[in-house]
């Protein structure tokens, strides 16, 4: 089946699954960090352990996914290595939010980044399905808040019962 593309981009398989994830939980990290007070070093360590180890394992994750199905040797590896470096590039969107910003602007700004990426992200990708975009946008927004708040609550639980 022949999937347009939208403005010149690859196709979405190979980065809308490392994207995501690489959005939800840079903000996740930065917010849970940033309610347990921990220092600016920490948060962005935690993102470059993101943006290397996490994305090396997904990424082989999903290359032997598509091994197991069959598809073409080139064709999963050229998503595997496009999935790797759309997840790496957005990790390191956050760690500049991390470092360019200062104490709790950082928590913001780095979760109006993070909706802003996943809604133009289900934006495309409805474009692309020919489907109206606004309930996805509005599904995927209220998923990512939910993981937002699970992971505030997390850190001030971490910060009051483990400091």
């Amino acid at each position: 089946m022949h999937r347009p593309r939208v403005a010149g981009l690859a196709s979405p398989n190979r980065y809308s699954y490392g994207s995501t994830a690489a959005i939800v939980t840079s903000v996740g990290l930065i917010v849970g960090f940033g309610a347990a007070s921990v220092s600016r070093s920490t948060v962005v360590s935690g993102l470059l352990i993101i943006a290397l180890a996490d994305n090396i394992s997904d990424s082989l994750s999903i290359h032997v996914y598509q091994e197991s199905q069959n598809f073409e040797a080139r064709a999963a590896f050229r998503a595997t290595l496009t999935n790797f470096a759309a997840r790496f590039l957005v990790v390191m969107t956050f760690v500049g939010i991390v470092v360019a910003f200062p104490g709790r602007a950082v928590q913001v700004v780095a979760t109006v980044w993070g909706m802003l990426l996943l809604g133009v992200l289900t934006y495309v990708l409805s474009r692309l399905r020919r489907e109206r975009p606004w309930g996805g946008i509005a599904k995927h927004l209220f998923v990512a808040v939910v993981v937002v708040a699970v992971s505030r609550l997390l850190g001030r639980w971490i910060a009051a019962h483990l400091s």
